[in-house]
């Protein structure tokens, strides 16, 4: 199964940190990662703090939906992760994007993600890894760039 995987941070060293995430990722039982974005840097969005570093990875995968979100889970808490509430600044934030072409809704899991076509620092990367991608139920990729036209994303230097 082909899944995409947002990374983020903004606390710490946040770039070592995202490509610290890609390394785990890497290490994932039944998981090949198959393409990582650019590094980005973006601003908050309904929050504050420093700057967020952002990337993409594409993952081919045996692990079922869920247990590729718990092992995002554990990855993250090995960062520190702490959710002191909504869009807080963090040391690490994986989140499923999409899970090859299925729809899911289920306590834990919103997949494609909510707010994927909403978000630059999702999208840009996003379709830097797959520039035909179509989101299930939602279509083409593309077709979303315009609403976040007016976010800053800035791709940084390898």
């Amino acid at each position: 199964m082909t899944a995409y995987v947002g990374i983020g941070a903004n606390l710490g060293d946040a770039r070592a940190n995202v490509l610290d995430a890609v390394a785990r990722l890497r290490r994932l039982p039944d998981t090949s990662v198959t393409g990582v974005s650019a590094l980005y840097r973006t601003a908050p969005i309904d929050s504050s703090g420093d700057d967020y570093i952002n990337a993409v990875a594409r993952l081919d995968t045996a692990l079922p939906a869920e247990a590729l979100l718990q092992a995002l889970l554990g990855i993250e808490l090995a960062h520190g992760r702490e959710r002191p509430y909504r869009n807080a600044p963090r040391t690490l934030d994986l989140d499923v994007l999409l899970y090859g072409d299925e729809r899911i809704a289920s306590p834990t899991l919103t997949v494609p993600h909510p707010r994927l076509t909403q978000r630059a620092f999702v999208l840009v990367p996003l379709l830097e890894l797959a520039p035909t991608l179509v989101i299930p139920g939602l279509g083409s990729a593309t077709a979303f760039l315009d609403g976040v036209a007016d976010q800053a994303i800035t791709r940084l230097d390898p």
